[in-house]
């Protein structure tokens, strides 16, 4: 690992407390980045910042931050500027998911995902642009902003549909986005995980048994293992940080608009 590799990186991350928001900060850290920690587990990105800051590389500092309010992305960005000079990469993480077959999705499962998944990474996005924006460009490099999809990006499933709507939100902000922020000298790219067995995953899969998708508890990760990843093997955060990093760094500059898949092969570009 280089230690510089991104140094000078200042990296704010929504949903940081834990699973692949929490191991993609101290990754990014431990190369030389500083990073700005929001969540609304408050306890859980302090736990990180203190891990982060006990060690050696970048800084980090940690906020409560609410994806669905725009209020605490400005207060993050302004955050993550005044602590360590600017913010010129911006990594929209937070992301949640609850399971409904297609006839029992209602109103507040709807609401609940698109809020957090689709309008809490708009506004990550913009909040993010307009401070970079502020700031006049870089010397040397582009500003980034890195959103995280899914294979649900790119098909559904017919018990996550919200889920999937919210992930295709994300491939769309990002073509847009990239399309809308280049004049700003801003990229836009993202990556999509497969099946990453974090927090997320463990509440999923008791959620799928209760809603008739899987008998027990374990299965839905055993047949989808079986069944979807061509390298049948479930991943986890350590699969999925390089990628981060390296559309974090400087040698993903020449890159605007994509989402790079990260799932085992189960989807095929």
């Amino acid at each position: 690992m280089d230690p510089n590799r991104l140094k000078d990186k200042n990296i704010l991350i929504t949903g940081a407390a834990q699973g692949m928001g929490a191991a993609n900060a101290e990754y990014f850290a431990a190369q030389g980045a500083n990073v700005a920690l929001g969540d609304v587990n408050v306890d859980g990105v302090n736990e990180v910042a203190a891990r982060i800051n006990a060690g050696s590389g970048g800084r980090a500092i940690a906020m409560k931050l609410d994806v669905t309010k725009r209020a605490d992305h400005t207060a993050a960005v302004n955050a993550c500027a005044e602590e360590f000079g600017s913010i010129n990469v911006m990594l929209n993480n937070a992301g949640i998911n609850k399971p409904r077959m297609f006839l029992d999705i209602d109103e507040d499962n709807w609401d609940q995902i698109m809020d957090i998944n689709a309008k809490g990474m708009l506004f990550g996005m913009q909040e993010a642009a307009k401070k970079m924006i502020a700031q006049g460009p870089m010397e040397d490099h582009p500003y980034k902003i890195i959103n995280v999809g899914s294979i649900v990006s790119r098909t559904a499933f017919l018990d996550v549909i919200p889920y999937s709507c919210s992930k295709y939100c994300a491939l769309a902000m990002i073509i847009g986005g990239a399309k809308a922020l280049w004049e700003h000298k801003i990229t836009v790219n993202g990556y999509g995980p497969g099946v990453v067995h974090t927090e997320l995953w463990k509440q999923l899969d008791k959620d799928l048994v209760e809603i008739g998708m899987f008998k027990e508890e374990g299965q839905s990760l055993e047949t989808l293992r079986e069944t979807m990843i061509l390298m049948k093997k479930l991943s986890t955060p350590d699969d999925v940080k390089g990628t981060a990093a390296f559309l974090c760094s400087s040698e993903s500059d020449y890159m605007t608009g994509q989402l790079i898949m990260i799932d085992g092969g189960i989807i095929m570009q």
